[in-house]
């Protein structure tokens, strides 16, 4: 069985308080919640069988509602105009609960993978968050408030998911999700009312997790997956009741921010050369845990090797290259320590660290090294020229390769903000019930059913959406999974066709084969859905980083389109939309939505970022002149041209600007197969 990211602790102590009391509420219904504005929200929860439920609401409001056959129920209360705090009290004829501090406002969900979870104050060294430490300083509006749900994945719907509702101060501030947050400013700087977001992301997560069983009945690719499911809680109970004989160690914070320096798994033995490793799997390096038998899996692997070196490398400085490795790491080499990244946001950082010449004593070497993994894939994982030991500072001798076979063990599960410990002794990880069930983020449905069931049917606005890294390389059924979605989203939330406002991916050197260029055109076409919004990121992205710094402009662009199509802001909310193209005379001209009275070109190293091609299909590169609302584009080896493209590499960047600022996404006005 692959690792599993569920959480069943909610669903149990909601069975458990079932079981004792007589009234419970979903768990985004909590103090300092904040309520949407001026409509009837929902309000749900169970109670005894046909019992009748009481909401009333201290801005006058009032609701009954009698709950079913199964005890569970539903109402909705109706709401003011913006203001607060308030109170809410929920009863029937043995409990009562009251929620204090409640405002009324505008409620928003945000969802996605790991750009919307990139919090204000980054992923570490790397990953960083533009401005953080000046924005977390100047952080502190009680009227802007976040539910952050905790990851989960299941098998089926789930009634709650863990979270809590915090206000913004510099305490809670590093922990808010970036995007939403300045999402968020931006809206309250205009709006001058309470802004509440409802955070529910994991980092590497594919669109099709995110989407409700049903409404994938139309990719036959997901169905072996989603029929796995059934009896599946059944499977898990199995899992958990193992899992429940390991000591749990909670993941260490400072200020908010995790801590993963110094852990001590009861596993120090792992790195020592005469501890016997013969019961250890077996992994090729490099790779991924999760292209391996390990499968899904977060927590603690050790990577032992020994290796015989040759008579010439005795007695010398060594240089062990292990390539990047996901996400920390703590490396040995003959028991002695020679290094290890232990902070976040070194997913990408290369691991080099030199081997003393007192550790090499005789031809015999053990390797050992602790790899965490805490989110999304994890593993030594870089390519194979970059695992190699050699003598430092000799460029005549051989380098001796480390690829292929490694002995690991797993002795630490990271889940539910826990450590369950399996230590060194006994290899105690393969003891684990080998039961047929294999899910994780990547599983569809499975964050659907964990981190957004939950949540429905709680009323909103609207929703943001930064997602679609995870989805390079399948462009096409990224244009009908959105559609699903957006279908299944809206249903559940029963409140319309609320707004959809999602996020471009930036440019960034995915791998051969990807082509994110033609992601991006996905999210460029899916604006066909209606009251949809785009904010383009091609011009603050970083080729070099899927983390983009600048998560300012992020949200800012996120909220023009809310400001201008929810809130009757007079702005300019998008950059210039492609709309038709007319060739003639050896040129084509392009006509643009959203030009906002103008149109600007600003050459990157001299480069335009235009293609233009005749009916040959041969792409080269194009002049192009800005005539006021229009292009047009020609290149004098080309006289019948047919087709343009713009931004159309993986690493292009933004180079068309309307009046304002904002800039042209990536579009195409053919649809060749390349």
């Amino acid at each position: 069985m692959n690792k599993i990211f569920l959480i069943m602790i909610a669903l149990s102590l909601n069975i458990m308080a079932q079981e004792k009391s007589t009234l419970t509420l979903a768990s985004i219904f909590a103090d300092e919640m904040v309520f949407q504005q001026k409509t009837n929200c929902a309000v749900w929860g169970i109670s005894e069988p046909n019992n009748e439920i009481l909401v009333t609401a201290s801005w006058g409001a009032k609701s009954k509602v009698k709950a079913d056959e199964k005890g569970n129920w539903i109402t909705k209360i109706k709401t003011p105009k913006a203001g607060g705090p308030y109170t809410l009290t929920v009863a029937d004829k043995k409990s009562k609960i009251e929620f204090n501090d409640i405002l009324i406002g505008e409620v928003w969900l945000a969802s996605g993978q790991s750009n919307m979870e990139m919090p204000l104050r980054g992923f570490g060294a790397i990953d960083v968050i533009m401005n953080s430490e000046e924005e977390i300083k100047n952080a502190n509006n009680p009227k802007i408030r976040m539910f952050t749900a905790l990851k989960t994945t299941s098998p089926s719907p789930q009634f709650n998911v863990v979270g809590s509702w915090q206000k913004l101060n510099p305490i809670t501030a590093p922990s808010f999700s970036a995007t939403a947050y300045f999402f968020a400013k931006n809206l309250y700087e205009k709006l001058n009312i309470p802004i509440g977001i409802i955070h529910s992301s994991w980092g590497g997560t594919p669109i099709e997790s995110w989407i409700e069983a049903k409404y994938l009945a139309d990719f036959p690719q997901y169905q072996k997956t989603i029929e796995s499911f059934d009896g599946a809680e059944q499977k898990l109970a199995i899992f958990y009741e193992w899992l429940s004989q390991f000591s749990k160690m909670p993941v260490k914070r400072v200020n908010g921010v995790e801590d993963w320096t110094n852990l001590d798994f009861n596993d120090s033995k792992c790195s020592q050369p005469l501890y016997d490793d013969s019961k250890w799997g077996k992994m090729n390096l490099p790779g991924t845990f999760e292209r391996s038998e390990i499968g899904e899996f977060d927590g603690a692997v050790w990577f032992r090797k020994n290796i015989e070196v040759p008579e010439e490398f005795l007695g010398k400085d060594l240089v062990l290259n292990l390539g990047p490795i996901d996400d920390c790491d703590v490396t040995f080499v003959n028991g002695t320590k020679v290094g290890g990244f232990e902070e976040d946001g070194h997913y990408q950082s290369e691991r080099t660290y030199t081997v003393a010449k007192e550790l090499i004593k005789n031809s015999s070497i053990t390797i050992a090294v602790r790899v965490l993994d805490f989110r999304g894939g994890g593993g030594i994982y870089g390519s194979p020229d970059k695992l190699k030991i050699y003598i430092k500072d000799d460029s005549q001798t051989a380098s001796i390769s480390l690829v292929g076979e490694w002995k690991y063990l797993p002795v630490a599960l990271f889940m539910n903000d826990n450590f369950y410990l399996f230590g060194s002794d006994d290899q105690l990880y393969f003891t684990k019930p080998k039961i047929t069930l294999s899910i994780s983020s990547h599983s569809a449905t499975a964050l659907y059913n964990g981190m957004i069931a939950p949540l429905v049917p709680f009323t909103i606005k609207g929703a943001i959406w930064y997602q679609g890294e995870s989805n390079c390389g399948r462009a096409e059924e990224y244009k009908l999974l959105k559609t699903a979605l957006l279908k299944n989203w809206r249903d559940r939330f029963n409140v319309g066709d609320f707004p959809f406002y999602y996020v471009q991916i930036a440019p960034y050197k995915y791998g051969a084969g990807t082509n994110s260029q033609l992601l991006r055109e996905a999210q460029f076409l899916s604006l066909k859905n209606k009251n949809t919004g785009l904010a383009v990121t091609l011009d603050i992205g970083d080729p070099g980083n899927i983390h983009p710094a600048n998560k300012q402009d992020v949200g800012k662009r996120l909220a023009l389109w809310a400001l201008a199509k929810n809130y009757g802001k007079k702005i300019v909310y998008s950059g210039p939309l492609y709309k038709s193209m007319k060739s003639e005379f050896g040129k084509i001209t392009l006509e643009f939505e959203h030009h906002a009275g103008g149109l600007e070109l600003k050459l990157l190293n001299g480069e335009n970022n235009f293609l233009i091609a005749g009916e040959d299909r041969v792409f080269k590169k194009a002049i192009v002149v800005v005539e006021g609302k229009r292009l047009k584009l020609f290149n004098q080896e080309i006289s019948n041209p047919v087709a343009v493209r713009y931004a159309w590499s993986e690493t292009d960047e933004a180079t068309l600007f309307n009046k304002a600022g904002l800039p042209a996404p990536t579009f195409r006005t053919d649809d060749w197969k390349d």
